[in-house]
C-alpha cells in the first residue's frame, strides 16, 4: 500500500505562510516560545547558561522555567489574549532534545487544548537522528539546527566541549561528531516533509569565511532556507572579546549566499519566552511578578542542608515557583573531596559538578572551600554556607536573592 506524502507536505507549506520565522511576509503573526528546556548537551564558546535575565533580549535567556503542565496553562493565557498566535516554539534556554521528555509532554498538552497551532522546535542538531521520528510523530513541522561549521576543525574552535552518550569530547573530534549527527538529521527530517532552516553564527575570525560553504552544504541535505546571524560577545563566555560582525557584513554574507539558498533578513535573534510578533515581542505582560529560582541543596539526609560541598555525591534540586517550593529532582555527582590531600588534587572535579549544577541560580550548603566558592561565583552560582531546615534555607535564600 503507497502512502500518499502529498497532503501532509501541503499543509506544512501552508503553516510555513503563517510562520513569522520562515516567511518575511508573514510578520502579522505571532508566536509563543515556551522555555521547558533548561539542559544542555553542547558547550558553546559564544553560549552563557544563565537564563534568568529579565531584560535582556538574546537567545537562552528567560525569566522562568515552565513545567510541560505550565506552559500548557501559559499558552491558554496567551491564546485568549493574543488573537494572531500561530507557532508554538521551544528554543532552550537549553537543547530541546537534552530535554525531550519535557519537550514531548508539552507539545502533547498544548495540542490538546489548540490541534491547529504550529510547532517547531530550535536544537544543536547533536541528538537529532535519534528524536527525528519522534519529532515526525508529534506534529512539528519546522525545526531550526545551529551549525556553525562543515570542518570538524572550525567546529572544534565553536564548541568548547559536546556530552555525547553520556561522555565529553572536545576539540576537531567534538566537531566532527556533532558535524555527522546534524547533517544526517538533516537529511532525514528533510526527507520526511519538515521545513528545515539552520542557523550559522558568523563569528569574525572563527567561521566567518567558512559561511558560504556552510550554507552550500546543508542545501545539498535539504535544508529549506539559512538564518546567518551575528555573534553577541557575551561578557564570561570564551568570546566575549571577539568583535561583533556589523550590519553591514552580515547583509553582504546573506546576499551572497542567497545565490544558493533563501536566507532570513528579519531575524531578532528571540529569548527562550518571546511571545508576539517579531517586532513586538510582549513576554513581559505574561511574566509572573514573583521572580522564579532553581536552587541545588547538599544534604546527607534529605531534611536538613548538613553537609560540604567537596563531600556531596548527589544534589537535591528546588525549584521555587511563584513564591512556592518544590522538588523536582536528585542529581547524582561524583564527590571530589575525599580528604585534605584529595581535594587538592581532584580540584578539577569542581568543573564536572558546576556542569550538573549550571541551571541553578545557587547552591546551599553546611561549608565549602575557597576554591569551589571562587569557581561557582565565575559560573554566576551564588554559593550560601549555612545549617538549616531545607524549606527555611530556600527561603532565606530567596529573600537574599530578590534584595540583591
Amino acid at each position: 500500500m503507497s502512502i500518499d506524502i502529498a497532503s501532509p507536505i501541503k499543509s506544512i507549506e501552508k503553516r510555513t505562510l503563517s510562520h513569522p520565522c520562515y516567511n518575511c511576509i508573514a510578520h502579522k503573526y505571532a508566536r509563543m516560545h515556551i522555555p521547558v528546556a533548561p539542559k544542555c548537551n553542547v558547550s558553546c564558546n559564544f553560549c552563557s547558561r544563565k537564563y534568568d535575565c529579565v531584560n535582556e533580549s538574546r537567545p537562552g535567556v528567560t525569566s522562568q522555567i515552565l513545567t510541560p503542565e505550565e506552559a500548557r496553562d501559559k499558552f491558554n493565557i496567551v491564546k485568549e489574549k493574543v488573537k494572531n498566535l500561530t507557532v508554538v516554539g521551544i528554543a532552550g534556554p537549553g537543547d530541546p532534545l537534552a530535554n525531550f521528555e519535557e519537550v514531548k509532554k508539552s507539545i502533547e498538552l498544548i495540542k490538546e487544548e489548540s490541534p491547529d497551532i504550529t510547532f517547531c522546535l530550535s536544537t544543536n542538531g547533536l541528538m537529532l537522528p535519534f528524536y527525528a521520528d519522534e519529532i515526525v510523530k508529534l506534529g512539528i513541522s519546522h525545526v531550526t539546527i545551529t551549525i556553525n561549521a562543515v570542518d570538524p576543525k572550525i567546529g572544534g574552535r565553536v564548541y568548547k566541549f559536546i556530552n555525547y552518550l553520556g561522555k565529553n569530547f572536545s576539540g576537531e573530534e567534538a566537531g566532527d561528531i556533532i558535524l555527522n549527527n546534524q547533517l544526517s538529521g538533516l537529511r532525514y527530517i528533510s526527507q520526511k516533509g519538515i521545513i528545515s532552516k539552520v542557523n550559522i553564527v558568523m563569528i569574525k575570525g572563527i567561521n566567518d569565511t567558512h559561511v558560504p560553504e556552510i550554507v552550500k552544504k546543508v542545501k545539498e541535505c535539504g535544508a529549506y532556507m539559512t538564518n546567518i546571524i551575528p555573534l553577541i560577545p557575551i561578557p564570561g563566555t570564551v568570546f566575549e572579546n571577539l568583535p561583533a560582525t556589523d550590519e553591514k557584513e552580515l547583509n553582504n554574507m546573506r546576499k551572497k549566499c542567497q545565490l544558493d539558498l533563501k536566507q532570513m533578513f528579519h531575524c531578532k535573534q528571540c529569548r527562550a519566552d518571546a511571545i508576539g510578533t517579531l517586532e513586538n515581542d510582549i513576554s513581559k505582560k505574561f511574566r509572573n511578578n514573583k521572580n522564579n529560582y532553581r536552587i541545588a541543596v547538599s544534604s546527607k539526609t534529605g531534611v536538613n542542608i548538613d553537609q560540604h560541598f567537596g563531600h556531596a555525591s548527589e544534589f537535591y534540586i528546588y525549584d521555587v515557583i511563584n513564591g512556592q517550593i518544590k522538588f523536582k529532582e536528585k542529581r547524582n555527582v561524583n564527590k571530589y573531596c575525599n580528604g585534605i590531600e584529595d581535594c587538592e588534587k581532584q580540584e578539577d572535579k569542581i568543573l564536572d559538578i558546576i556542569k550538573t549544577i549550571e541551571d541553578c541560580n545557587a547552591v546551599l550548603v553546611l561549608r565549602a572551600g575557597f576554591e569551589p566558592a571562587n569557581r561557582l561565583k565565575k559560573s554566576g552560582i551564588r554559593i550560601f554556607q549555612m545549617y538549616d531546615e531545607i524549606n527555611s534555607g530556600i527561603e532565606k535564600t530567596v529573600k537574599l536573592l530578590e534584595n540583591n
